[in-house]
């Protein structure tokens, strides 16, 4: 029942071994805001890119293999079987049918099938149990894909940047994007540093969730007995005990910090130290420039 503890999604593992590490965390955060933002209204090519891009940079990212393994086979999973279903499933209601005049009646006219169906599958029969065709067509195909790519994408990127990032440098570099609405009185520091404390609850966030899945093993509950409303309803209720969970943790660890007399840390404290060296400058330059390729691509190939 441990699992989870060796899937590290969302939590920061210190080392030199990447250098993804050593990019600036501006320029890392606006490479995860093109992951998230460019497959809105984009098309499959692009998408299916952003996925191929993302697997590139963590193959060739020399982090070790034990700290993404896990976690890019189980996503990579998910994705397929979540897009799987998305294809194999009917997308829309079937269209009536078209009063037409028979072909016969035009000089010269071809009856040519549907342009849009991809793949036939059946008539299936089961003892006497009659199920219709499997018809994948481009609509379904295309919302399969637009599923499965935009979970991996979303997921994986901010993976791949929690893992790599301290949370003060994350924060530090949000704050910095955020500095304009300091103007119209938004509380920069106070959100920051609220921030700051929940990417440090993140580990406690899979500590309490490791717990409800434990203790729903130890009960040993026979699912085929409930019906899909109790089930639905057992797993509302552990959501509500683990957002109660996370809730008593977050007000445990504000009381401690205002007990000890604790201030809000100034994302001054937090601002990175700048690493003056070829190599990172090279992988700023770079990432920089690939970055501005990225938006230009996007907006010429990758519109729908």
């Amino acid at each position: 029942m441990d699992w989870l503890k060796k899937i590290p999604i969302g939590q920061y593992v210190s080392g030199k071994s990447s250098w993804l590490r050593v990019m600036d965390p501006r320029i890392k955060f606006s490479w995860i805001l093109l992951f998230l933002l460019t497959p809105i209204l984009a098309n499959s090519i692009w998408r299916i890119s952003i996925v191929c891009v993302l697997l590139l940079t963590t193959f060739f990212s020399l982090l070790p293999l034990r700290i993404w393994w896990r976690s890019l086979v189980f996503l990579l999973t998910l994705c397929l079987f979540i897009g799987f279903l998305s294809i194999v499933l009917p997308a829309s209601e079937t269209s009536n049918a078209l009063t037409i005049r028979a072909p016969n009646e035009i000089p010269g006219a071809t009856v040519l099938t549907r342009s849009w169906e991809i793949f036939r599958l059946g008539p299936f029969d089961f003892g006497g149990i009659s199920l219709g065709p499997l018809i994948i067509d481009r609509r379904s195909a295309e919302l399969g894909v637009k599923t499965s790519t935009l979970i991996f994408t979303v997921i994986h990127s901010v993976n791949l940047m929690l893992i790599t990032t301290p949370p003060e440098d994350l924060v530090w570099a949000i704050r910095w994007f955020s500095a304009p609405l300091k103007f119209v009185g938004v509380p920069l520091e106070k959100l920051s540093f609220q921030l700051l404390l929940a990417l440090r609850f993140l580990p406690l966030v899979q500590e309490e969730l490791q717990n409800l899945f434990r203790s729903l093993g130890v009960r040993a509950i026979d699912f085929r007995k409930l019906g899909l409303k109790n089930i639905l309803g057992l797993f509302i209720s552990l959501g509500e005990r683990l957002l109660l969970n996370i809730l008593l943790r977050a007000e445990q660890g504000a009381d401690s910090l205002m007990l000890r007399e604790g201030l809000w840390l100034s994302t001054k404290d937090l601002r990175p130290r700048i690493i003056v060296n070829p190599f990172y400058i090279l992988v700023n330059l770079g990432s920089s420039f690939l970055f501005l390729i990225a938006i230009i691509i996007r907006f010429k190939y990758g519109t729908s």
